[in-house]
């Protein structure tokens, strides 16, 4: 019989495993990264975006948002393997914080894991990936807007593309990149909306 490697685990067995190994309170990011072997880019982008997707969730966001920039910015630049710079890698998350993630997010997994499948590759891999790495630096950035709710979406566009690196489905990848931008164009637009507003309240 053949063991499992954790290559080869499902995505959402693969995040259990990750609580269940967690040995102490708290765990590092950088601990986490080690975990995670050659699938470190997409499971680091999914486990720092899916506390995200929760609505209304402050602090988390703000804290795991600088991390998904700076490795979505490695993608960009065309790095094989994940790194953290000591003070990002030093943050800490609780290991029950972290069994809960996988728990709440386990069923939501496995049916994007049952729909996808390996489609349109080409823009999983190098150098098409660059252009997706760029858009989750966007994705990303966005997190920090400090308005309601604004968290959610940019999270669950960045999860959708991770599961999409992770599962080799370039559909994926494409529909979270059309929700990220979408997202973003609206900022901009309610953005120059307002500042509209206000020169004309102030007399501009």
């Amino acid at each position: 019989m053949t063991a499992t490697t954790p290559s080869d685990m499902a995505i959402s067995d693969r995040l259990a495993q990750l609580g269940a190994d967690a040995d102490s309170d708290r765990v590092s990011l950088d601990w986490i990264l080690k975990q995670l072997h050659e699938r470190a880019f997409g499971l680091f982008l999914l486990i720092l975006a899916l506390p995200c997707c929760i609505p209304f969730l402050y602090g988390v966001p703000q804290i795991v948002s600088l991390p998904l920039m700076f490795v979505s910015a490695q993608i960009l630049l065309g790095r094989r393997v994940p790194w953290l710079p000591g003070n990002l890698g030093a943050r800490t998350v609780s290991s029950e914080g972290l069994r809960g993630l996988s728990q709440r997010s386990g069923p939501w997994l496995r049916r994007i894991e049952g729909l996808s499948k390996p489609r349109l590759s080409v823009l999983t891999t190098t150098p098409m990936d660059r252009f997706v790495g760029a858009a989750l630096v966007l994705f990303s950035a966005s997190i920090l807007v400090p308005l309601p709710g604004t968290n959610t979406v940019p999270g669950f566009a960045v999860v959708v593309v991770a599961m999409g690196l992770l599962q080799r489905d370039g559909i994926l990848v494409v529909l979270g990149s059309i929700l990220g931008t979408a997202w973003i164009a609206s900022l901009l637009l309610a953005g120059a909306t307002l500042i509209s507003l206000l020169k004309t309240w102030i007399g501009l």
